[in-house]
């Protein structure tokens, strides 16, 4: 029995879908290659332009036959190139992410990744328009109405797949499960539209089950504890061992390049990372320090080690992923009850932007992957609001990536140059090393006051963290960065 409106609700379908696998494809390649604009470039651009030959081919094979079994099998070959990705959606990012340049190892990923999938699924709307067009009794009047309301129908599924994948199926599935249900979802159209043979269909489903039932373990690493799908990220927690004290520790990452965060696991007794201890320079600079911010949580590893110090202290934490505040506190030790912490789920620059609040530090610690600072946190426009959330004797220190000199300083040459712009005292920390050409964490420290600091400490441990003071000149041949211009990507990956 013939399905009515069978076609108008395949180009639904298959438009949603089409969203829905594009969403997808950022959690696919974020822990490998980041979030940045590079890879969003690709993912967009590579499913655009494989849609449009989808388009042209389409319409040349409907032209030569049109009928539904071919259309049922283009549908299929989409549902089973989607369960293909899933098979390869580790495997593909893993074997060009480490290409120097992020534009080529992101544009192979999403050509090997998305481009077959996108290119039949271009196929469906203009195969089914020649489908419905043999169906209108007065083609000379009717046809371009009739074309018009597929496509808009299909328009109209694009819409709903993405709010659906991204208000609905993104935040409360894994990208495993939506890609494994969209491709069964367009295989089972498929057969509603045009039923294969029993021996096709039996393959189908051994096809789909072995796939469903994969176990996900055999394609990551077994360091990896837990792995879910938040409203941004795609985020891991894994076991490992510190390479300097050989203590177990765990760490928290949107990606095997990515470790956002990290704390000893046998006790929680120090900070893990050299760059955190750093921030432990606040209190030199300004030590009447009542009431500091941080600006990205994730682990939460300073904002505990800051209220171990000073228990009588207050800081505010603003945190954008509210499940990285879930996973912090059941396996990173947070205590979201202690009256002395308050936590903001929201961008650090929209929270920035409404804050009347006044502190005697800010501390910056926002990345979107390894080395990417999200751009908005980066500008003149947010490093005066900063400015304007401190106190007279306020201090601000922000951790970035990059090198002092070669072609991997650019952004720290900004980012200084930036700061200089507002804040009348502004130095540099180079926490690793003294290679000026290393990549490596670098600490911003800009002051409000004009009074100079002292950069010698009683306490030794401060006292060692000074004496990392970069003392000659910081290149400033470059714009600074602002809202209308902050290529920090590109500075990152180049």
């Amino acid at each position: 029995m013939k399905i009515k409106h069978l076609l108008e609700i395949s180009v639904f379908i298959c438009g949603a879908i089409v969203m829905i696998f594009e969403l997808c494809g950022s959690r696919i390649l974020s822990p490998f290659l980041g979030t940045s604009t590079f890879v969003w470039t690709s993912i967009i651009g590579v499913i655009m332009g494989s849609l449009s030959l989808g388009y042209y081919y389409g319409g040349v094979l409907a032209d030569k036959k049109s009928d539904y079994e071919n259309f049922s099998k283009i549908i299929m070959v989409s549902g089973i190139l989607i369960l293909v990705s899933f098979w390869l959606k580790e495997i593909i990012p893993s074997i060009f992410m480490n290409i120097p340049r992020l534009e080529i190892s992101s544009l192979f990923s999403s050509l090997f990744l998305f481009a077959p999938t996108s290119f039949f699924l271009g196929i469906i709307s203009p195969y089914a328009a020649k489908l419905k067009s043999k169906e209108v009794k007065d083609l000379k009047n009717d046809i371009g109405k009739t074309i018009g309301n597929l496509y808009a129908i299909s328009t109209a599924g694009s819409i709903f797949g993405t709010f659906l994948a991204g208000y609905f199926l993104i935040p409360f599935f894994g990208t495993t499960t939506i890609l494994l249900s969209i491709g069964i979802i367009l295989i089972i159209l498929s057969l509603l539209i045009s039923p294969l043979k029993k021996t096709y269909i039996i393959a189908l489903i051994i096809f789909s089950t072995v796939t469903y039932y994969i176990p996900s373990n055999m394609m990551k690493e077994n360091s990896i504890v837990i792995e879910v799908d938040s409203l941004y990220d795609r985020i891991f927690i894994s076991k490992g061992e510190d390479l300097r004290t050989k203590r177990p520790v765990l760490y928290i990452s949107n990606g095997p390049d990515g470790i956002q965060s990290g704390m000893y696991s046998d006790i929680d007794n120090d900070l893990l990372f050299d760059y955190t201890k750093f921030y432990r320079l606040g209190a030199h600079f300004n030590p009447d320090i009542r009431n500091a911010l941080m600006i990205g949580g994730c682990g939460y590893s300073y904002p505990k080690d800051f209220l171990k110090k000073y228990p009588d202290k207050r800081i505010d934490v603003v945190e954008i992923d509210k499940t990285m505040t879930e996973l912090a506190k059941e396996y990173f030790h947070l205590d979201d009850k202690n009256p002395n912490l308050a936590i903001y789920h929201e961008d650090g620059r929209t929270f920035l932007n409404k804050n009347k609040k006044q502190y005697d530090a800010i501390y910056i610690d926002a990345f979107n992957s390894a080395t990417a600072i999200p751009y908005q946190l980066t500008t003149k426009e947010a490093i005066q609001k900063n400015y304007d959330s401190l106190n007279d004797k306020g201090v601000i220190i922000i951790n970035i990536v990059s090198s002092i000199n070669g072609k991997k300083s650019k952004f720290l040459q900004a980012e200084y140059k930036t700061f200089a712009s507002i804040f009348p005292q502004v130095y540099v920390f180079p926490v690793t090393t003294n290679e000026e050409k290393a990549v490596q964490n670098i600490m911003i420290v800009a002051i409000k006051s004009n009074t100079p600091p002292s950069f010698s400490s009683n306490d030794p441990e401060l006292d060692n963290y000074l004496k990392k003071l970069y003392k000659k000149e910081i290149n400033n041949n470059i714009a600074i960065l602002t809202d209308d211009h902050a290529p920090v990507d590109y500075y990152l990956n180049n």
